[in-house]
């Protein structure tokens, strides 16, 4: 069937390509006019448009009677320069599935400076990116009130201990007097009962020795030191305990003011900023004469222990990274370092969460803070698997079918796989292609639905 397509479209075109007056004779026929017609000169003919266009438009004709029967008969072929593709081995190997991720150093601890009391900088002590020590001055606050509400505080102290002393004093004399009056009470009670004693046996006899105008006298007397006696000493007893509570509460007032006007004390203390650790002041946001509230944050001091890598991960990856997971850098300084995460935090934000990772062994000697790492995180442990390196060819196919060359090296056809787990340098294979094979792994976009790559 394709020789008679062919046969036809060769009788076409030798119709279309002979000259006018000759598509008679190829027909057969010498029937021309009569005598004087052999007589006559034939013009010769020349190449006009309209024929070179009959020419071109032939050719074009073959071609595409050439290209449907070639594409009926083994698919669809391109003719490709192997110079401009790109072609990989299939290989067996150790395979290890990892995420390619960026990440930026900073300092394992920092510790942030706020003002704890407001007021107006006085003086700055240490500039930015200096180093500090424990408790060194880095700036000073002044505050007028809070400087007059501790001297307003040490004045109510001072008058709380003054009426304290002064009521203690006044106790102290008031519990002299009682007991100088219970002396002289008790001095009374003795003589009158010795008294008593003596004119008792004289007042009982028959006739009485002394008369009852006397001895009774006595009595009520002694009786009524002894009752007074005991009343004072009751008085005195209610009046100390009254006495005693009052001080309590005066000496709990002194203790309240003494613990305020220490509060005073370290809130004046305050206006003063130190290093709380010794390490290097990272950011300092002050300027003489500013006033800044209280809360507010002046900069920040960078332990020098060591440094961390802060790194966003892809929200997709949360399930599967955990503390302790392994990651190795891209050549810092010509050489690899290993790190390990530290942190994960769990927070998700446009699409991302953060990991803290640590220098395992030996940290870079040129690093910096602020400076990026880009690491690949290792997501599983190392195994055997086919691979195949990555290429743009994924981008074509989804990783669903690749162009595998013929052992020839002619070409390569298209055939169906089945790719797994990627690294950063190839992906694995789990149907479709063995070690050995080789196949095209750079860029399909200019290849169309070809099945088949012809090199050349």
């Amino acid at each position: 069937m394709s020789s008679e397509k062919t046969s036809s479209t060769q009788s076409s075109i030798g119709t279309l390509l002979a000259p006018r007056g000759e598509v008679g004779s190829a027909s057969g026929g010498e029937s021309r006019g009569g005598g004087e017609g052999m007589d006559r000169q034939i013009e010769k003919k020349t190449w006009t448009p309209r024929r070179i266009g009959a020419i071109v438009l032939a050719v074009f004709i073959i071609w595409l009677a050439y290209w449907a029967i070639q594409s009926t008969a083994s698919g669809r072929k391109l003719n490709v320069e192997t110079d401009r593709i790109t072609i990989s081995e299939v290989s067996f190997s150790p395979f290890q599935e990892s995420i390619p991720a960026t990440g930026n150093v900073e300092p394992r601890t920092t510790i942030f400076l706020d003002a704890v009391e407001g007021g107006k900088i006085e003086e700055i002590f240490v500039l930015e990116g200096e180093e500090v020590s424990n408790g060194q001055p880095i700036l000073r606050l002044s505050n007028n009130t809070l400087q007059l509400s501790l001297l307003n505080a040490e004045t109510q102290r001072i008058e709380q201990n003054n009426r304290l002393e002064d009521t203690r004093f006044q106790v102290e004399q008031a519990a002299l007097r009682t007991m100088q009056s219970i002396t002289d009470m008790d001095y009374n009670i003795r003589r009158l009962r010795r008294e008593l004693d003596r004119l008792e046996p004289l007042y009982l006899r028959d006739p009485p020795l002394i008369s009852a105008q006397e001895y009774e006298r006595i009595k009520d007397e002694y009786d009524w030191y002894s009752r007074r006696r005991e009343l004072t000493t009751r008085s005195w007893q209610q009046d100390s305990l009254r006495q005693r509570i009052q001080i309590d509460q005066m000496e709990n007032a002194v203790g309240r003011m003494d613990e305020n006007f220490t509060i005073m004390n370290e809130r004046l203390a305050n206006l003063t900023l130190r290093a709380p650790r010794a390490g290097q002041l990272s950011q300092l946001n002050a300027e003489l004469g500013e006033l800044k509230n209280s809360g507010f944050r002046f900069g920040q001091i960078d332990i020098l222990d060591g440094v961390k890598v802060n790194a966003g991960i892809d929200e997709f990856h949360i399930s599967r990274v955990r503390r302790g997971q392994r990651a190795v850098t891209t050549p810092i300084g010509g050489s690899e370092y290993e790190m390990i995460v530290r942190r994960v935090y769990p927070e998700v934000q446009n699409s991302r969460f953060e990991i803290d990772l640590d220098f395992v062994n030996e940290t870079p000697p040129t690093i910096r803070r602020g400076q990026t790492v880009r690491f690949k995180l290792e997501m599983s442990d190392p195994i055997d698997a086919n691979v195949v390196p990555l290429g743009g060819f994924f981008q074509a196919t989804g990783g669903n079918w690749i162009y595998v060359v013929d052992p020839s090296g002619e070409f390569a056809e298209k055939r169906t796989i089945k790719l797994g787990r990627k690294n950063l340098k190839v992906y694995e294979v789990l149907e479709g292609l063995q070690p050995g094979e080789r196949v095209v792994t750079s860029s399909y976009d200019t290849f169309g639905d070809a099945d088949r790559l012809v090199f050349k």
